[in-house]
């Protein structure tokens, strides 16, 4: 199956990275290449030299001129250092580019590849900006660490409004979402309902929700019940490797990370340094990323050709060792040699596999539902974080009750968001870490003058405020949660 010779060339940027990446990505290149893709290949240096040059980010600033170029990102893996203040490149490019949808099919390959579930075909699509993922994190005490969960509005739609979409445009028939909305109420809870209002969109696909500790349980034990699973980044980060590994190895899992103007595509592995330079690697997660840019960039037919070689080279037993087992495996191939055995079974389709048949992309709807009237928003109250060891909470409590002022009244008092005053409970584990909620005594409006009164009568009694959030109300609900047991 190949390219008609006429075809223009589409530039993408090639990054090899570290460890076993340059060996597979040179498989992968040469088989897409063998099968006719009509590429222009733009190659950059990331990853560990990059570091190890004192580049932070593991991306030297002239990379980014070739992105911005092709718009097209094939990315082998690369070896981020353990701690100090080095970032992970995924996530820097993924947030850099704009690249909101992360997007990983599971599909088992039953039987030529070990699996309990052997019908198991979904696909998860990952929001890839936000959640915890924003990764601001502070220490406030001694004893406790923070981290911020950011959920937007505009976020959710973009990642659940694609979810709909693929299913639309791939014939699939139903999309979940997994959410955390029975505790995480605001942030999760905003995720769920921005699912609800998007799939009112798309009659004709069947929508379900499901806690994601029980989703994921589900999926583990009846993977065939979903079909298009949509998540918030950290659950779709974990359950996405889960479904890979439920498939038989997460070495066959490719992604393709989209945003409105950028697209990347790699495997959803490490870099393996243990595995490097022996000529042992899988290099089929990249491979099947690379399909899915081809599909991406409207070489479709090339990107059906690569796919069902690939399928018939599984199909034939042809395995690299970390797949292969006896009696149901042939032959135990090197990188190179499947590369090899893929390329000679270009122009064919497996037997008892099903054949991938890939329709020509359209263009995705991914307008923005109208933004709602502006709500009232009304400052109320404020959360004053404290870093005390000076007893317990009455004690707490008999130092800043005086601190009221200004139509400004101490509510509670938490510790690490379990409600502790009044009324709590002795059994209780206490840290230095505590919230005291002032709130206004009636339905006025409190000034920002009063919150730093409030803030000064700390700074009089030398105790030690880390962090402040302000507490507000729209259109008179509240924009804050409760504490546990209040």
């Amino acid at each position: 199956m190949t390219a008609t010779l006429t075809q223009k060339k589409t530039p993408i940027t090639v990054a090899y990275g570290d460890g076993i990446g340059p060996e597979i990505m040179d498989a992968t290149l040469r088989i897409i290449n063998a099968a006719g893709a009509q590429i222009d290949q733009e190659t950059i240096e990331i990853g560990e030299a990059v570091y190890n040059r004192g580049i932070s980010n593991g991306i030297e600033p002239s990379a980014w001129d070739s992105l911005r170029r092709t718009r097209v990102f094939l990315k082998a893996p690369i070896t981020t250092p353990q701690g100090g203040g080095f970032k992970s490149l995924n996530v820097t490019v993924r947030k850099t580019l704009g690249l909101y949808a992360n997007v990983r099919p599971c599909q088992s390959l039953s039987p030529y590849v070990a699996t309990k579930h052997p019908n198991m075909d979904l696909v998860i699509v990952r929001e890839n900006e936000e959640d915890v993922y924003g990764g601001i994190e502070h220490r406030q005490t001694q004893q406790v660490t923070q981290a911020l969960k950011l959920i937007s509005r505009p976020g959710s739609e973009k990642v659940i409004r694609y979810a709909f979409e693929y299913a639309k445009q791939n014939n699939r028939k139903k999309v979940t979402a997994f959410t955390k909305d029975n505790i995480l109420k605001m942030t999760d809870g905003l995720f769920h309902k921005v699912f609800d209002e998007i799939g009112s969109d798309y009659p004709d696909i069947e929508k379900e929700h499901w806690i994601v500790d029980i989703g994921a349980a589900k999926m583990a034990d009846t993977p065939e019940a979903f079909d298009v699973i949509v998540m918030p980044n950290l659950y779709g980060d974990v359950l996405s490797d889960v479904a890979a590994q439920i498939t038989g190895s997460v070495g066959l899992a490719g992604s393709a990370n989209i945003g409105e103007h950028f697209a990347m595509f790699e495997a959803i592995h490490g870099s393996a340094p243990r595995r490097a330079g022996q000529n042992l690697a899988n290099p089929s997660a990249l491979l099947l990323g690379a399909v899915m840019m081809l599909n991406h960039i409207h070489q479709s037919e090339v990107a059906e050709g690569v796919h069902n070689a690939w399928l018939t080279t599984m199909e034939d037993g042809i395995h690299t060792y970390d797949i292969y087992k006896e009696g149901t495996s042939k032959q135990k191939v090197g990188t190179r040699e499947f590369g090899d055995a893929v390329i000679e079974r270009l122009g064919r389709t497996p037997r008892k596999l099903k054949p991938v048949k890939y329709l020509t992309s359209s263009a995705m709807d991914t307008h923005q539902r109208p933004f709602k009237p502006l709500e009232e928003k009304r400052l109320v109250g404020v959360d004053v974080f404290v870093d005390w060891s000076g007893g317990g909470p009455d004690d707490l409590a008999e130092a800043i009750v005086p601190l009221a002022t200004d139509g400004l009244s101490l509510q509670m008092i938490s510790n690490r968001g379990t409600k502790v005053w009044p009324g709590g409970s002795p059994e209780t584990f206490l840290s230095d870490h505590w919230t005291c909620r002032f709130i206004a005594d009636g339905p006025h409006t409190v000034s920002h003058h009063a919150v730093l009164n409030v803030l000064h009568g700390f700074l009089a009694r030398d105790l030690d405020f880390i962090k402040t959030e302000l507490l507000y109300t729209f259109d008179g609900k509240p924009g804050f949660s409760l504490a546990q047991g209040q």
